[in-house]
């Protein structure tokens, strides 16, 4: 037997969700990889034979594997901060107060607008590393902070090019109607008209983007008018996502779920009767913990009810200058768990083969499975809710991209 590499003297949280064990749990076990994928899993004692001198073997010291970790929701590529709206926010006013002032997502539009895409990458590029020292492999970047079309085609192809230059994996969303950027006040009808035919094909013609967003919400964009950009996706042959319900219910969950969208984030006013159709569509409920932490949110999402009808539940960090400033996908492993009373098993799905789902890519990664890339991270662990449990002190030992060993 010959492959690229084997790992033994691991215990393996496979996530795999066929497997009935808890975290699809196999101990003592070991795992062989060949061509960027796993080709073989299982207990150690089962290994086949294989060439020991031809055959890089890693030894784990009895720590646990785990799938590489996915963050899917993120706002990673900005410039600038917002740290006077965070004082501000301290001293009694609300997110949507700032918004109507004209600060929140308006302040970041403009310092995007301003800075060049060399500047734009370097910050993009910190905060992957950020992300990669926690075991993060995959993520989502969406745009958003651009409002015009040379600006939101900057943002994506920055976060494209990240792609390309780093070993995390990133998936492009579009979100051109984030807010309503000053120079369409009064005129929300003809921003959503330039997010169609103006910004949309352009995006197209340079293959910058795998999905589309929009901030369905009473301080954004109506259901009728998310509704005209999520079909302009389609017809594009683009998935589709949705910010909704998290400062109102307004039935964007509802709509994007009978439009087959991937996930509707934030979701803390939805109702039992969209939750429903989410279980019936199989679209993903994504939880930002963060998000609800940083704007002292009180509305909890839903969480007995998605469970009761088992909608897969994501978790990610919505990292962005404004109501998530945190770049930190394991942090949210626990903020799940204190403020939303995930499991700490529910909150480790949320960020592998839950948010490979979300990112229509749960058929090639997600969970240790034969045939599925060899994303995987190496940790310093007793048990897989030591992941939840604690923070701030890195457990993570190694991190394997594609069959590749990053160097630490």
């Amino acid at each position: 037997m010959s492959w690229d590499q084997v790992w033994i003297d691991i215990n393996i949280a496979t996530m795999d969700p066929t497997s009935n064990a808890p975290y699809g749990a196999i101990t003592q076990g070991a795992m062989a990889i060949q061509e960027g994928k796993i080709v073989w899993i299982g207990k150690r004692n089962d290994l086949p034979e294989f060439d020991s001198l031809a055959t890089p073997v890693y030894r784990g010291k009895g720590g646990w594997v785990t799938p590489g970790i996915i963050d899917a929701h993120t706002h990673l590529v900005f410039a600038g901060n917002r740290a006077n709206e965070f004082e501000q926010r301290l001293q009694g006013a609300s997110y949507e107060d700032i918004a109507l002032a004209g600060g929140g997502i308006l302040s970041t539009v403009n310092a995007c607008r301003d800075a060049t895409e060399a500047e734009l990458f370097e910050l993009g590029r910190q905060r992957l590393n950020t992300l990669a020292k926690e075991g993060v492999t995959t993520v989502e970047i969406k745009s958003g902070y651009g409002l015009d079309t040379e600006t939101e085609l900057k943002l994506l192809r920055v976060a494209r090019t990240l792609g390309e230059h780093h070993h995390i994996d990133v998936k492009t969303t579009f979100l051109g109607a984030h807010a309503i950027p000053i120079e369409y006040a009064g005129k929300t009808d003809d921003y959503i008209e330039l997010v169609i035919n103006d910004m949309l094909p352009k995006i197209i013609e340079e293959n910058l983007a795998d999905a589309v967003d929009v901030f369905c919400e009473k301080i954004a964009f109506n259901l009728e008018q998310t509704e005209k950009v999520i079909l302009a996706a389609k017809e594009a042959g683009l998935e589709v996502k949705l910010h909704a319900e998290q400062l109102s219910n307004i039935g964007g969950s509802a709509m994007a779920a009978k439009h087959g969208a991937l996930s509707v984030d934030h979701i803390e006013f939805i109702d039992e009767k969209s939750i429903d159709l989410l279980s019936q569509y199989g679209t993903c409920a994504t939880l930002l913990p963060g998000a609800f932490y940083s704007l002292h949110e009180t509305q909890l999402p839903p969480i007995d009810l998605l469970r009761q009808y088992q909608v897969p539940m994501v978790v990610a960090s919505d990292y962005n200058p404004g109501s998530s400033p945190i770049c930190s996908s394991l942090l949210m492993l626990n903020m799940s768990c204190i403020l939303f009373k995930l499991t700490p098993e529910e909150a480790l799905k949320g960020m592998t083969i839950h948010a490979a789902k979300a990112l229509n890519m749960d058929k090639e990664r997600g969970s240790l499975e034969i045939g599925k890339k060899a994303d995987f991270c190496l940790w310093d662990i007793d048990t897989p809710a030591q992941l939840a449990y604690t923070y701030g002190v890195n457990s993570c030992l190694q991190v394997v991209k594609s069959g590749r060993v990053i160097p630490q």
